[in-house]
Protein backbone atom coordinates (compact mmCIF):
# COMPACT_ATOMS: atom_id res chain seq x y z
CA UNK A 1 0.00 0.00 0.00
CA UNK A 2 3.06 2.29 0.86
CA UNK A 3 4.54 1.76 -2.37
CA UNK A 4 1.20 2.52 -4.57
CA UNK A 5 1.44 5.89 -2.75
CA UNK A 6 5.03 6.66 -3.22
CA UNK A 7 4.14 5.88 -6.90
CA UNK A 8 1.05 8.74 -6.94
CA UNK A 9 2.93 11.08 -5.31
CA UNK A 10 5.81 10.53 -8.13
CA UNK A 11 2.98 11.31 -10.82
CA UNK A 12 1.45 13.96 -9.76
CA UNK A 13 4.86 15.79 -8.64
CA UNK A 14 6.02 15.28 -12.49
CA UNK A 15 2.23 16.63 -13.71
CA UNK A 16 3.13 20.49 -11.39
CA UNK A 17 6.48 20.29 -12.94
CA UNK A 18 5.56 19.97 -16.60
CA UNK A 19 2.89 22.81 -15.83
CA UNK A 20 5.55 25.15 -14.21
CA UNK A 21 7.99 24.73 -17.03
CA UNK A 22 5.21 25.30 -19.80
CA UNK A 23 4.13 28.84 -17.42
CA UNK A 24 7.63 29.16 -17.74
CA UNK A 25 8.20 29.04 -21.27
CA UNK A 26 5.40 31.34 -22.01
CA UNK A 27 6.61 33.74 -19.61
CA UNK A 28 9.56 33.81 -21.77
CA UNK A 29 8.11 34.39 -24.95
CA UNK A 30 5.88 37.16 -23.62
CA UNK A 31 9.33 39.04 -22.58
CA UNK A 32 11.14 38.40 -26.21
CA UNK A 33 7.75 39.80 -28.00
CA UNK A 34 7.77 42.59 -25.48
CA UNK A 35 11.34 43.00 -25.96
CA UNK A 36 11.42 42.86 -29.46
CA UNK A 37 8.30 44.98 -30.16
CA UNK A 38 10.27 47.89 -28.04
CA UNK A 39 13.57 47.19 -29.62
CA UNK A 40 11.53 47.68 -33.19
CA UNK A 41 9.71 51.11 -32.48
CA UNK A 42 13.21 52.58 -32.06
CA UNK A 43 14.02 51.07 -34.95
CA UNK A 44 11.21 51.94 -37.13
CA UNK A 45 10.76 55.42 -35.16
CA UNK A 46 13.44 56.86 -37.18
CA UNK A 47 12.30 55.80 -40.38
CA UNK A 48 9.35 58.53 -41.06
CA UNK A 49 8.13 56.70 -44.79
CA UNK A 50 7.91 53.46 -43.39
CA UNK A 51 5.55 54.79 -40.10
CA UNK A 52 3.60 57.00 -43.16
CA UNK A 53 3.02 53.66 -44.97
CA UNK A 54 1.63 52.44 -42.26
CA UNK A 55 -0.83 55.12 -41.36
CA UNK A 56 0.93 56.55 -38.42
CA UNK A 57 1.77 60.03 -39.64
CA UNK A 58 2.09 61.70 -36.54
CA UNK A 59 4.53 59.73 -35.20
CA UNK A 60 6.68 60.34 -38.43
CA UNK A 61 9.57 62.23 -37.23
CA UNK A 62 11.79 64.76 -39.95
CA UNK A 63 15.68 63.55 -38.25
CA UNK A 64 17.05 66.61 -40.22
CA UNK A 65 14.65 69.20 -38.21
CA UNK A 66 14.61 67.51 -35.21
CA UNK A 67 17.85 65.49 -34.47
CA UNK A 68 16.63 65.23 -31.01
CA UNK A 69 14.02 62.98 -31.44
CA UNK A 70 16.31 60.52 -32.92
CA UNK A 71 18.22 57.63 -30.84
CA UNK A 72 21.32 58.10 -32.73
CA UNK A 73 24.70 59.78 -31.65
CA UNK A 74 24.42 61.70 -27.82
CA UNK A 75 21.65 64.32 -28.83
CA UNK A 76 20.16 63.78 -25.80
CA UNK A 77 23.48 65.37 -24.03
CA UNK A 78 22.85 68.39 -26.04
CA UNK A 79 20.60 71.11 -24.91
CA UNK A 80 20.45 72.47 -28.79
CA UNK A 81 19.48 68.97 -29.60
CA UNK A 82 16.53 68.52 -26.81
CA UNK A 83 15.29 72.37 -27.77
CA UNK A 84 15.17 71.79 -31.19
CA UNK A 85 13.19 69.08 -30.70
CA UNK A 86 10.90 70.82 -28.53
CA UNK A 87 10.58 73.42 -31.66
CA UNK A 88 9.85 71.01 -34.38
CA UNK A 89 7.15 69.44 -32.71
CA UNK A 90 5.49 73.08 -32.24
CA UNK A 91 5.97 73.72 -36.08
CA UNK A 92 4.55 70.59 -36.87
CA UNK A 93 1.62 70.31 -34.53
CA UNK A 94 0.99 73.01 -32.21
CA UNK A 95 -1.60 76.08 -32.98
CA UNK A 96 0.33 78.10 -30.86
CA UNK A 97 3.19 80.63 -32.66
CA UNK A 98 5.86 82.21 -30.72
CA UNK A 99 8.15 85.68 -31.18
CA UNK A 100 11.62 84.01 -31.81
CA UNK A 101 13.67 87.05 -30.24
CA UNK A 102 11.52 87.09 -27.22
CA UNK A 103 11.85 83.37 -26.81
CA UNK A 104 15.57 83.44 -27.64
CA UNK A 105 16.55 85.84 -24.74
CA UNK A 106 13.91 84.39 -22.58
CA UNK A 107 16.20 81.15 -23.18
CA UNK A 108 19.37 82.08 -22.87
CA UNK A 109 18.60 84.45 -20.00
CA UNK A 110 17.03 81.47 -18.15
CA UNK A 111 20.19 79.02 -19.61
CA UNK A 112 22.67 81.78 -17.88
CA UNK A 113 20.97 81.93 -14.78
CA UNK A 114 21.63 78.03 -14.85
CA UNK A 115 25.01 77.40 -15.62
CA UNK A 116 27.61 78.26 -12.44
CA UNK A 117 29.41 81.18 -14.13
CA UNK A 118 27.93 84.18 -12.71
CA UNK A 119 29.35 86.47 -15.20
CA UNK A 120 27.77 84.89 -18.32
CA UNK A 121 25.15 87.15 -20.40
CA UNK A 122 23.40 87.41 -23.31
CA UNK A 123 23.21 90.42 -24.91
CA UNK A 124 20.31 90.80 -27.38
CA UNK A 125 21.04 93.40 -30.08
CA UNK A 126 19.79 96.26 -28.54
CA UNK A 127 22.02 95.81 -25.24
CA UNK A 128 24.96 94.68 -27.57
CA UNK A 129 24.41 97.70 -29.88
CA UNK A 130 24.62 100.25 -26.79
CA UNK A 131 27.46 97.83 -25.31
CA UNK A 132 29.49 99.29 -28.42
CA UNK A 133 28.11 102.80 -29.08
CA UNK A 134 30.80 104.87 -29.84
CA UNK A 135 33.20 105.69 -27.05
CA UNK A 136 36.19 108.26 -28.11
CA UNK A 137 36.00 111.39 -27.60
CA UNK A 138 35.08 113.41 -24.06
CA UNK A 139 32.06 111.98 -22.03
CA UNK A 140 31.27 112.81 -18.30
CA UNK A 141 29.86 111.07 -15.31
CA UNK A 142 28.33 110.79 -12.22
CA UNK A 143 31.64 110.89 -10.11
CA UNK A 144 31.38 107.27 -8.92
CA UNK A 145 34.46 104.54 -9.48
CA UNK A 146 32.27 101.26 -10.52
CA UNK A 147 33.29 97.91 -10.36
CA UNK A 148 31.93 94.71 -10.48
CA UNK A 149 30.37 91.40 -8.12
CA UNK A 150 29.01 88.46 -9.46
CA UNK A 151 28.07 90.02 -12.97
CA UNK A 152 26.46 93.33 -11.63
CA UNK A 153 28.30 96.93 -11.37
CA UNK A 154 28.36 98.54 -8.05
CA UNK A 155 30.00 101.93 -6.62
CA UNK A 156 33.63 101.08 -5.64
CA UNK A 157 34.23 105.06 -4.72
CA UNK A 158 32.58 108.29 -4.76
CA UNK A 159 34.31 111.10 -5.75
CA UNK A 160 34.61 113.90 -2.93
CA UNK A 161 32.29 117.03 -4.73
CA UNK A 162 30.21 114.87 -7.06
CA UNK A 163 26.95 115.01 -7.89
CA UNK A 164 26.84 111.23 -6.73
CA UNK A 165 28.11 112.06 -3.07
CA UNK A 166 25.46 115.03 -2.82
CA UNK A 167 23.01 112.44 -3.33
CA UNK A 168 24.14 110.19 -0.63
CA UNK A 169 25.11 107.40 -3.29
CA UNK A 170 27.96 105.25 -1.28
CA UNK A 171 30.75 102.83 -1.53
CA UNK A 172 29.22 98.82 -2.15
CA UNK A 173 25.33 99.94 -3.54
CA UNK A 174 25.06 97.66 -6.57
CA UNK A 175 23.09 99.68 -9.89
CA UNK A 176 19.50 98.24 -10.27
CA UNK A 177 18.32 100.43 -13.07
CA UNK A 178 19.65 103.42 -15.32
CA UNK A 179 16.72 105.34 -16.65
CA UNK A 180 14.20 102.84 -15.77
CA UNK A 181 15.56 99.45 -17.20
CA UNK A 182 14.92 96.93 -14.43
CA UNK A 183 14.66 94.14 -16.89
CA UNK A 184 18.62 92.92 -16.31
CA UNK A 185 21.43 93.19 -14.18
CA UNK A 186 23.84 95.61 -15.18
CA UNK A 187 26.81 94.94 -16.08
CA UNK A 188 30.33 97.58 -15.51
CA UNK A 189 30.78 97.97 -19.05
CA UNK A 190 26.81 98.25 -19.36
CA UNK A 191 26.99 101.01 -16.85
CA UNK A 192 30.19 102.37 -18.42
CA UNK A 193 27.88 102.66 -21.80
CA UNK A 194 25.55 103.87 -20.22
CA UNK A 195 27.10 106.91 -19.02
CA UNK A 196 28.40 108.01 -21.85
CA UNK A 197 26.80 111.39 -21.91
CA UNK A 198 27.76 115.19 -22.60
CA UNK A 199 28.64 116.79 -19.80
CA UNK A 200 24.94 118.48 -18.14
CA UNK A 201 22.81 115.52 -19.71
CA UNK A 202 20.76 113.74 -16.53
CA UNK A 203 20.82 110.64 -15.65
CA UNK A 204 18.19 108.30 -13.33
CA UNK A 205 20.13 105.60 -11.55
CA UNK A 206 18.01 103.23 -9.08
CA UNK A 207 20.73 101.25 -6.55
CA UNK A 208 20.50 98.82 -3.78
CA UNK A 209 21.88 99.51 -0.32
CA UNK A 210 23.31 95.90 0.28
CA UNK A 211 24.94 95.23 3.71
CA UNK A 212 27.68 93.24 1.78
CA UNK A 213 28.48 92.56 -1.44
CA UNK A 214 26.59 88.99 -1.05
CA UNK A 215 23.59 90.38 0.04
CA UNK A 216 20.20 90.09 -2.16
CA UNK A 217 18.45 92.31 -0.33
CA UNK A 218 18.95 96.08 0.75
CA UNK A 219 16.63 99.21 0.26
CA UNK A 220 16.51 100.80 -2.95
CA UNK A 221 16.23 104.53 -3.75
CA UNK A 222 16.42 106.53 -6.99
CA UNK A 223 18.65 109.07 -7.90
CA UNK A 224 18.96 111.78 -10.79
CA UNK A 225 22.08 112.87 -11.36
CA UNK A 226 23.93 115.83 -13.44
CA UNK A 227 26.85 114.58 -15.85
CA UNK A 228 29.97 116.24 -15.34
CA UNK A 229 33.51 116.24 -16.28
CA UNK A 230 35.64 114.88 -13.29
CA UNK A 231 39.26 115.37 -13.17
CA UNK A 232 40.74 112.05 -11.12
CA UNK A 233 44.00 111.68 -10.55
CA UNK A 234 45.25 107.86 -11.11
CA UNK A 235 48.54 107.74 -9.25
CA UNK A 236 48.75 109.68 -6.49
CA UNK A 237 52.11 109.92 -4.59
CA UNK A 238 53.93 111.97 -1.73
CA UNK A 239 56.44 111.30 0.57
CA UNK A 240 55.76 110.32 4.14
CA UNK A 241 58.97 110.68 6.37
CA UNK A 242 61.43 108.14 4.78
CA UNK A 243 58.05 106.20 3.28
CA UNK A 244 57.02 106.65 -0.73
CA UNK A 245 53.55 106.85 -0.62
CA UNK A 246 51.62 105.75 -4.15
CA UNK A 247 48.06 105.20 -4.46
CA UNK A 248 46.31 103.71 -7.50
CA UNK A 249 42.61 104.27 -8.49
CA UNK A 250 42.35 101.47 -11.65
CA UNK A 251 44.78 99.67 -13.60
CA UNK A 252 44.74 101.83 -16.77
CA UNK A 253 46.55 101.53 -19.76
CA UNK A 254 49.29 104.17 -18.60
CA UNK A 255 49.63 102.98 -15.29
CA UNK A 256 53.08 101.01 -15.00
CA UNK A 257 54.32 104.47 -16.55
CA UNK A 258 52.54 106.43 -14.14
CA UNK A 259 53.96 104.19 -10.94
CA UNK A 260 57.59 104.02 -12.05
CA UNK A 261 57.20 108.15 -12.34
CA UNK A 262 56.14 108.30 -9.28
CA UNK A 263 58.51 105.78 -7.69
CA UNK A 264 61.67 108.20 -9.62
CA UNK A 265 60.18 110.95 -8.08
CA UNK A 266 59.84 109.54 -4.93
CA UNK A 267 63.76 108.23 -4.61
CA UNK A 268 64.76 111.50 -5.69
CA UNK A 269 63.25 113.04 -2.46
CA UNK A 270 64.68 110.23 -0.49
CA UNK A 271 62.28 107.68 0.11
CA UNK A 272 63.82 104.70 1.78
CA UNK A 273 60.79 102.08 1.15
CA UNK A 274 57.38 102.47 -0.31
CA UNK A 275 53.75 101.64 0.13
CA UNK A 276 51.90 100.92 -2.72
CA UNK A 277 48.05 101.03 -1.95
CA UNK A 278 45.30 99.73 -4.62
CA UNK A 279 42.55 99.53 -1.77
CA UNK A 280 38.82 99.82 -3.84
CA UNK A 281 41.12 99.23 -7.16
CA UNK A 282 38.82 97.35 -9.31
CA UNK A 283 41.72 96.44 -11.84
CA UNK A 284 41.89 96.57 -15.69
CA UNK A 285 44.24 95.76 -17.91
CA UNK A 286 46.49 92.88 -17.08
CA UNK A 287 49.47 93.55 -18.91
CA UNK A 288 49.62 96.66 -16.53
CA UNK A 289 49.71 94.45 -13.77
CA UNK A 290 52.46 92.41 -14.72
CA UNK A 291 54.16 95.68 -15.73
CA UNK A 292 53.70 97.31 -12.54
CA UNK A 293 55.11 93.95 -10.60
CA UNK A 294 57.80 94.21 -12.74
CA UNK A 295 58.95 97.43 -11.33
CA UNK A 296 59.52 95.69 -8.07
CA UNK A 297 60.56 91.87 -10.00
CA UNK A 298 63.65 91.16 -11.42
CA UNK A 299 62.59 88.01 -12.67
CA UNK A 300 59.97 84.91 -12.37
CA UNK A 301 56.64 84.41 -12.63
CA UNK A 302 54.09 86.56 -11.85
CA UNK A 303 50.79 85.19 -12.80
CA UNK A 304 49.35 82.05 -14.43
CA UNK A 305 46.71 81.62 -16.48
CA UNK A 306 43.82 78.86 -16.40
CA UNK A 307 42.01 78.19 -19.87
CA UNK A 308 40.44 75.97 -22.02
CA UNK A 309 43.44 75.16 -24.43
CA UNK A 310 45.85 75.59 -22.10
CA UNK A 311 45.69 74.06 -18.33
CA UNK A 312 48.60 76.85 -17.56
CA UNK A 313 50.34 79.23 -19.24
CA UNK A 314 52.80 82.24 -17.72
CA UNK A 315 53.61 85.70 -17.70
CA UNK A 316 56.60 86.61 -16.51
CA UNK A 317 58.50 89.24 -14.93
CA UNK A 318 59.94 92.08 -17.63
CA UNK A 319 63.17 92.61 -16.86
CA UNK A 320 62.64 96.43 -16.26
CA UNK A 321 63.34 96.83 -12.33
CA UNK A 322 62.54 100.19 -11.11
CA UNK A 323 63.20 99.71 -7.06
CA UNK A 324 64.52 97.03 -4.60
CA UNK A 325 63.60 98.81 -2.23
CA UNK A 326 61.39 97.48 0.67
CA UNK A 327 57.54 97.42 -0.14
CA UNK A 328 54.28 97.41 1.66
CA UNK A 329 51.12 96.60 -0.30
CA UNK A 330 47.53 98.26 1.08
CA UNK A 331 44.24 96.02 -0.03
CA UNK A 332 41.05 95.76 1.10
CA UNK A 333 37.97 93.97 -0.08
CA UNK A 334 37.50 95.89 -2.84
CA UNK A 335 40.55 95.19 -4.80
CA UNK A 336 39.39 93.31 -7.63
CA UNK A 337 40.70 91.23 -10.82
CA UNK A 338 43.90 92.55 -12.34
CA UNK A 339 44.76 94.51 -9.06
CA UNK A 340 44.65 91.25 -7.29
CA UNK A 341 46.99 89.78 -9.61
CA UNK A 342 49.57 92.46 -8.68
CA UNK A 343 49.29 92.09 -4.95
CA UNK A 344 49.24 88.20 -5.11
CA UNK A 345 52.37 88.39 -7.62
CA UNK A 346 54.14 91.02 -5.33
CA UNK A 347 53.45 88.60 -2.58
CA UNK A 348 54.16 84.95 -3.88
CA UNK A 349 57.70 86.12 -4.91
CA UNK A 350 58.23 87.57 -1.59
CA UNK A 351 58.75 91.15 -3.06
CA UNK A 352 56.03 92.90 -0.53
CA UNK A 353 54.55 92.44 2.52
CA UNK A 354 50.17 93.04 2.07
CA UNK A 355 48.54 94.49 4.79
CA UNK A 356 44.88 95.13 4.74
CA UNK A 357 41.78 93.23 4.32
CA UNK A 358 41.62 90.36 1.89
CA UNK A 359 40.64 91.24 -1.88
CA UNK A 360 37.38 91.02 -3.56
CA UNK A 361 38.53 87.13 -5.50
CA UNK A 362 37.25 88.06 -8.94
CA UNK A 363 39.98 86.88 -10.43
CA UNK A 364 38.36 85.45 -14.00
CA UNK A 365 38.39 87.08 -17.28
CA UNK A 366 35.35 87.62 -19.09
CA UNK A 367 34.96 87.51 -22.98
CA UNK A 368 32.21 88.94 -25.30
CA UNK A 369 31.20 87.40 -28.39
CA UNK A 370 29.40 88.18 -31.49
CA UNK A 371 26.43 85.92 -32.13
CA UNK A 372 25.54 84.84 -35.84
CA UNK A 373 21.68 85.75 -34.59
CA UNK A 374 22.50 89.07 -33.56
CA UNK A 375 23.43 90.30 -29.86
CA UNK A 376 26.52 89.24 -28.21
CA UNK A 377 27.35 86.69 -25.33
CA UNK A 378 29.85 87.21 -22.54
CA UNK A 379 31.46 84.28 -20.63
CA UNK A 380 34.49 83.60 -18.22
CA UNK A 381 37.45 82.39 -20.50
CA UNK A 382 40.17 82.28 -18.06
CA UNK A 383 41.36 82.36 -14.42
CA UNK A 384 43.94 83.68 -12.68
CA UNK A 385 45.95 82.48 -10.21
CA UNK A 386 48.82 83.07 -8.51
CA UNK A 387 52.75 82.41 -9.34
CA UNK A 388 52.54 79.79 -6.65
CA UNK A 389 49.56 78.28 -8.02
CA UNK A 390 46.77 79.53 -5.73
CA UNK A 391 43.84 80.59 -7.17
CA UNK A 392 42.24 83.51 -6.76
CA UNK A 393 38.53 83.59 -8.04
CA UNK A 394 36.52 83.69 -5.32
CA UNK A 395 39.12 83.36 -2.74
CA UNK A 396 40.70 86.07 -2.90
CA UNK A 397 44.49 87.42 -1.65
CA UNK A 398 44.95 87.48 1.76
CA UNK A 399 46.97 89.99 3.66
CA UNK A 400 50.16 88.86 5.60
CA UNK A 401 49.21 91.55 8.49
CA UNK A 402 45.18 91.81 8.55
CA UNK A 403 43.36 94.83 9.79
CA UNK A 404 40.17 96.06 9.29
CA UNK A 405 39.55 99.87 8.72
CA UNK A 406 38.01 101.86 12.08
CA UNK A 407 37.63 104.78 13.20
CA UNK A 408 37.95 108.24 11.19
CA UNK A 409 41.66 107.85 10.31
CA UNK A 410 42.95 106.11 7.96
CA UNK A 411 44.41 103.30 10.29
CA UNK A 412 45.13 100.84 7.60
CA UNK A 413 47.59 103.48 5.88
CA UNK A 414 49.04 104.25 9.01
CA UNK A 415 49.39 100.30 9.95
CA UNK A 416 50.84 100.32 6.23
CA UNK A 417 53.57 103.29 7.00
CA UNK A 418 54.42 101.99 9.91
CA UNK A 419 55.15 98.44 8.69
CA UNK A 420 57.39 100.09 5.82
CA UNK A 421 59.51 102.20 8.32
CA UNK A 422 60.22 99.43 9.89
CA UNK A 423 61.74 97.87 6.89
CA UNK A 424 64.07 100.43 5.99
CA UNK A 425 67.55 98.76 6.47
CA UNK A 426 66.82 95.30 6.65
Amino acid sequence: MARHSDIKNVAVSARKARARNVRLIKWFLIVVIVFSAFAAGFFIRGDSKFLESLGFTSLAVDVDRNPGSTTSGDTYNSIGARVNEVEGIIADDSLDYYDLDLVTSNVLDAFSEATQDPYLRYFDPARYAALLQDSSGNYSGVGVLFSEYNGRAYAVDVFEGSAAQAADVRQGDFVVAIDGDHEHDWTMSEVAAALRRDEGDSIVITWRRAETLDDEGGEEFTTTLACADYKVTNVESSLEGSVGYISVKQITQNAATLVKKALEDLESQGAASFVLDIRDNPGGYLTQSVDIASLFVKSGTLVKIQTKEAEETTKNATGSVATDKPLVVLVNANTAASAEVLAAALQDNQRATLVGATTLGKGSVQVTRELSFGGALRYTAAYYKSPLGHNIDAVGVSPDIAVGLSGEGDNQKTLALETAQSLIGK
